[in-house]
């Protein structure tokens, strides 16, 4: 599904409520199949987290998790754990090229039975669940930091727990604080000091609780890039804390320098664009927050501002090699951008060509990114479908906004 997005709008307002966050949701359904007295509300209802869901709560021997990278780690280490079930775990073509060998070892090192059925280092892997008794064990820290929290969430659920030493610099600090927190919230006892990450066991069940999923701020992000690119803006989302675990939270410090104010009251986050602004060129760490380089890149191109983002090599094994599709996707828009292993510059240029199509390469967030650009050029979203990944409902958000979005 091919959609032309146009709008002549400029006032954006709305109040809009946004799914809960998929990367707190995935976190959460793992833990509540350890521990099933875990009741959740507000969980998200992206594909991942179905998949997900679907996958903890059957008893397939083939689970196939599709484009789900979140899934595919976390599972890993869930059915490592499983006693006395087997599985083979797999996914689409591009989820047979992302790495997961970093992952598979130290499992291997803490006692558990992985076996690659094609490359090695790659999946699909087949699964033997173990009783797991060893619980000192080191992983590279430069690496998705989705390994390091797959192995944080089984902790509980081990004899001994578990002693993680962090090898070198981390990626992604706030996931593993966000997964460390989520544990704490059902008694779990845990400590993070220097590179050492220490994870008790729980002995006896969690009391039954209610936990309630924050919306996403990856989702949050293009809202953001909205208001930056509106005349004016007043858009309301939920539901949202001035205090997240999640690490997209950045965004409010990072968008304030790009002409966007925020203000949180009640679980609602009101988004306006600052009187006066003018727009100047930015350079951002984003080595703890990379899954808003896409949104963050595309708004500074419509703001006709320059950029340097750094801290971004682990978009090279996402959906797609993200800072490749970025230089594609860009260069067709007009702009002049070049990218290296873990960075991304981008010249200012006030010239956007219109009615570009924007190839998605089966990335949500490719697809989502780009939209906001029709405030300043009709713009054509390829396989639009896409955002379904994290997101379903997202045109018909952006709908609310009035924007004309139609297929072709």
């Amino acid at each position: 599904m091919n959609l032309l997005l146009q709008t002549s709008q400029s006032d954006l307002q709305a109040q809009i409520a946004v799914t809960g966050s998929k990367s707190e949701t995935n976190r959460l359904l793992l833990l509540q199949a350890l521990f099933p007295n875990i009741i959740l509300a507000n969980t998200s209802n992206s594909d991942d987290s179905e998949v997900m869901q679907k996958a903890l709560n059957g008893n397939d021997e083939l689970v196939d998790i599709h484009h789900a990278g979140t899934a595919m780690r976390f599972l890993t280490a869930y059915f490592a754990v499983n006693e006395g079930h087997e599985v083979f775990l797999t996914g689409s073509t591009r989820m047979k090229e992302r790495p997961i060998k970093v992952l598979v070892e130290t499992l291997q090192q803490l006692g558990a039975q992985i076996s690659y059925e094609n490359e090695e280092g790659y999946p699909p892997i087949r699964i033997k669940g173990q009783k797991i008794t060893a619980h000192k064990v080191n992983i590279p820290a430069n690496v998705s930091s989705q390994y390091i929290s797959a192995l944080l969430l089984i902790a509980p659920k081990l004899q001994n727990g578990i002693e993680l030493t962090l090898v070198g610099e981390i990626t992604s600090i706030p996931y593993i604080k966000m997964t460390l927190a989520l544990l704490n919230e059902i008694g779990v006892e845990t400590s993070f000091e220097g590179n050492v990450i220490v994870v008790k066991p729980l002995t006896s069940n969690p009391k039954p609780q209610t936990l309630t999923v924050e919306s996403d701020w990856s989702s949050a992000s293009y809202f953001f890039s909205l208001a930056a690119l509106s005349n004016e803006a007043s858009i309301s989302i939920s539901s949202y804390k001035e205090t997240s675990l999640q690490g997209d939270s950045a965004l409010v410090q990072l968008y304030g320098e790009m002409g966007v104010e925020s203000k949180f009251e009640n679980d609602q986050l009101t988004l306006t664009k600052k009187l006066n602004f003018t727009p100047k060129d930015v350079t951002f760490d984003l080595n703890n927050t990379p899954d808003i380089a896409q949104t963050i890149v595309v708004t500074c191109l419509g703001l006709g501002i320059g950029c340097h983002l750094t801290g971004l090599h682990t978009l090279k094994i996402k959906e797609t090699d993200r800072l490749e599709a970025l230089r594609i996707e860009l260069t067709k828009l007009g702009a002049y951008i070049s990218v290296t292993n873990d960075s991304l510059t981008l010249v200012a240029t006030n010239e956007i060509n219109s009615n570009v199509k924007i190839a998605t390469y089966n990335d949500h967030r490719m697809a989502m990114a780009f939209a906001p650009l029709a405030l300043k050029v009709p713009i054509i979203i390829e396989n639009a479908e896409v955002v379904s990944k994290s997101y379903p409902d997202f045109w018909e958000d952006l709908k609310s906004l009035d924007f004309q979005i139609s297929k072709i």
